[in-house]
């Protein structure tokens, strides 16, 4: 609970620390005392539009983000969070003309802003239009990794992997600790076959800094077949325990199988290597292939393993930095909140299961 005498900017303030730390819930109360004191603070408004779209609640986001406009029209935050928000609701041009809006009121050089735009544009598979976003950004601010980065990753979704691969090398020479794009560097060295990129781009991260499974695994793969090395070697111990560490909180044999589903249905190049078949067999006999269809109620569609279509629901709201047992649990407290219904997280195919019985996601099969 908020103290006394707390301005409307204190509140803001608050709020934007609990909502960067991951307290949504504590952020949207916090917003929702501000708002009762200072119902005009425009950026009160806009905070709760985000934490709203946070937590995945589109309709109250809207509203959170109209209210704001009406304050302030010309209020570039609440313009690129109503665009994200109505991306949701499937109303693509008008979330189009939107961001337009925001870089002809001269913000394109406003990293963070350009950045949120061309990733929502990026979550809904509009990846020629997030390149478009990413490239204004580029050319506003040559300087920014992190939009090198990012324009690097939609040209590769678009089959471009020459400008892919140069755009994120730029990115790497602009901030050599960008680790996420040195680990997106090495996976497109191993799909083209170089082992030795590969290895050298994904030993440059350290163990502790890696959070791609599939990373640390081909990088121990790739020590023991060209380095020779056998288990227990010092070479390759860190990485092992880095390696067991993420297993603990994501099972690398899902996301195999994911990629594997997502090739045979034609959706995305897949990462798996043949020499990974070993890790697709254990996969198999426990009995993780077996594939469904699940179309939310905004229309997306979504292939695979119970397991993969619940990290590909994270993946596409928004939300890969949280863990699967993370999203489940937000999503099964926020179905409860809104429709009083029940819904377990203890794991994937229980939650699916149930939350296509209460009719809040459609089985397609």
């Amino acid at each position: 609970m908020a103290e006394g005498f707390l301005t409307s900017e204190d509140y803001d303030e608050q709020a934007h620390q609990l909502y960067n730390s991951g307290d949504y819930e504590g952020a949207l109360e916090m917003l929702k005392e501000g708002l009762s004191l200072y119902p005009n603070a425009v950026e009160l408004c806009v905070g709760m539009g985000y934490a709203r779209l946070a937590r995945e609640e589109y309709a109250w986001a809207r509203k959170a983000f109209d209210r704001a406009l009406v304050l302030d029209q010309g209020h570039e935050d609440a313009l690129v969070g109503l665009g994200e928000t109505l991306l949701r609701f499937g109303e693509r041009d008008a979330a189009l003309a939107l961001f337009d809006r925001v870089a002809g009121l001269g913000f394109e050089d406003d990293v963070e802003l350009m950045l949120t735009m061309g990733r929502a544009l990026y979550r809904e598979s509009l990846y020629a239009e997030s390149r478009d976003v990413f490239a204004r950004a580029s050319a506003a601010r040559p300087d920014s990794a992190e939009v090198a980065a990012s324009l690097g990753y939609a040209l590769h979704r678009l089959g471009d992997d020459v400008g892919a691969g140069r755009q994120i090398r730029r990115s790497l020479r602009l901030d050599p600790d960008l680790y996420e794009a040195r680990v997106y560097l090495g996976h497109l060295l191993y799909d083209r076959g170089d082992w030795e990129g590969a290895l050298r781009e994904f030993e440059r991260v350290p163990p502790h800094d890696h959070w791609d499974a599939l990373a640390v695994w081909r990088l121990v793969e790739l020590k023991r077949a060209l380095w020779h090395v056998e288990d227990g070697d010092e070479r390759v111990v860190p990485w092992q325990k880095r390696l067991d560490e993420l297993e603990a909180l994501h099972d690398p044999i899902e996301r195999l199988l994911a990629e594997v589903e997502a090739q045979v249905n034609g959706s995305e190049r897949s990462l798996v290597d043949p020499s990974q078949l070993e890790l697709f067999e254990r996969g198999e006999r426990r009995g993780a292939t077996e594939s469904h269809e699940v179309r939310l109620g905004n229309g997306h569609l979504f292939r695979g393993t119970w397991h993969a279509i619940v990290r590909q629901m994270r993946d596409q709201a928004g939300f890969s930095h949280e863990t699967l047992s993370q999203y489940m649990r937000r999503l099964a407290e926020g179905w409860h909140e809104q429709l009083g219904v029940e819904i377990p997280f203890a794991d994937p195919g229980s939650f699916l299961e149930a939350a296509i019985r209460v009719g809040v996601v459609y089985l397609e099969d």
